[in-house]
């Protein structure tokens, strides 16, 4: 019987990681890094839109900051080119 290590962000917790060990289980160090980064820029996000979008839920701020945070590259880029947001939107509704 082989060991296998599996890495997971102590931001999403062990039983969390647990129940959803295809998005937060990781075979290698850095994926489980990089989860965790984009967990932190997430809380960050959230913050933010807290703060500056009035009546806002918890429950959405966390939804619409972990939909950003999760593309954080696609939004790099639609610093560039905005159309690029919609584009994807777009597509990803042909699916």
């Amino acid at each position: 019987m082989a060991v296998q290590a599996l890495y997971f962000s102590e931001r999403d917790g062990q039983d969390m990681a647990l129940k959803n060990p295809e998005k937060m289980l990781f075979a290698n160090k850095a994926d489980a890094d990089a989860r965790d980064r984009m967990l932190e820029l997430s809380e960050e996000i959230m913050m933010f839109l807290k703060g500056r979008v009035k009546d806002l839920s918890d429950e959405q701020a966390e939804q619409c900051a972990l939909a950003i945070a999760e593309e954080r590259d696609l939004f790099a880029k639609a610093l560039k080119k905005p159309s690029l947001l919609n584009a994807t939107a777009t597509a990803g509704q042909d699916d």
